[in-house]
């Protein structure tokens, strides 16, 4: 496959050189596992993207950050509200419960994958408060959602709101969290403020192998370390996973390659039109397209995944390339 042709996945994108120079740069001896100088350097690099304290934790795959954090946040006799399509539900192979030893995953719906305060609610009101029914103690949402809408800051601090009114602490899969900032174009903390703790994704955005658990609940961290080494996910030469976060946040690269994700998507949106099943705030594109047309765009070198029968999702990348870009719009509009 003709890597300027693919529009399968963000996880599909190389890495960026920067990364690999910073990956490069750590290959010297250091302490093991996270008591490396870059790995000590993530609390005070986060705590300045989002001007509070913050403890950070490196974990290699979006399913262990999103898995470790709700395990940390719930006992197993307890629930965690999200969207049914969210991908902890979806995508995730049964991870969040064998993280937590049970914890049950308790769905409602919304517009665009997003969950919001009156979905909550309902949810909340419908649960008996006795033993024989399974208590919440956490929501998640995804921060930008499955069809890559944003929550915007406002409706981020209602739901924030509402987990704090019912004692709730809140989890935010940040796995595009990069693509939804620069499309809100808003401090990084509005995207996700009142969260207990943020999977901060960086592979979907030109990392290799690292994502970032942030958590503003800063005393929660030490019993997630407990759970990252029980979890097999303390990796002995840590100082890798750390350059590759660094290298994204401490410049603006994570920025940088999200505006960049995002820009190409708008072009691909612009030439859809009416085709488009969401609005795009992010990287992702879903349109109709007949099994036809779908096999039409393949034949001239375009991959990407069916949605339903009747649909595809597009997803652009932060070195996308922009003649393919151009080349699949223009194939898109003279469908």
């Amino acid at each position: 496959m003709h890597r300027a042709m693919q529009f399968l996945s963000d996880n599909a994108a190389s890495v960026h050189p920067r990364v690999w120079d910073a990956m490069r740069a750590a290959d010297a001896p250091q302490p093991p596992y996270d008591s490396d100088a870059l790995s000590q350097r993530l609390d005070a690099a986060f705590s300045d993207l989002f001007g509070r304290p913050c403890a950070v934790l490196w974990v290699a795959t979006g399913t262990a950050a999103n898995c470790l954090a709700l395990a940390t946040l719930v006992p197993p006799h307890s629930g965690v509200i999200c969207h049914r399509e969210a991908h902890i539900e979806t995508d995730e192979g049964g991870a969040p419960g064998f993280y937590t030893h049970g914890a049950k995953l308790i769905l409602i719906d919304g517009d665009g994958a997003k969950i919001d305060t009156a979905g909550i609610d309902a949810a909340i009101g419908a649960i008996r408060k006795d033993v024989h029914q399974v208590q919440p103690q956490a929501v998640s949402v995804t921060q930008a959602s499955e069809y890559g809408r944003c929550y915007r800051p406002d409706e981020m601090a209602a739901v924030a709101e509402t987990a704090r009114r019912h004692g709730l602490k809140l989890h935010v899969d940040g796995a595009r969290f990069a693509n939804a900032v620069a499309h809100l174009g808003c401090d990084p903390w509005l995207a996700c403020q009142g969260a207990t703790v943020l999977s901060f994704g960086c592979v979907k955005n030109g990392g290799m192998s690292a994502e970032a658990l942030v958590f503003f609940d800063e005393g929660l961290a030490d019993l997630a370390r407990v759970r990252r080494k029980r979890a097999g996910h303390l990796q002995s030469k840590g100082r890798f996973l750390a350059a590759q976060i660094l290298a994204m946040v401490e410049d603006g690269l994570w920025l940088e390659n999200a505006r960049a994700a995002n820009a190409a998507a708008q072009e691909l949106a612009g030439a859809a039109s009416e085709r488009l099943l969401h609005p795009v705030e992010a990287n992702e594109v879903f349109l109709r397209l007949s099994p036809n047309e779908r096999e039409a765009l393949r034949k001239q070198g375009f991959s990407f995944y069916d949605w339903g029968d009747d649909a595809a999702r597009l997803v652009t990348a932060w070195n996308s390339d922009p003649t393919a870009v151009g080349a699949l719009a223009r194939a898109i509009a003279t469908l």
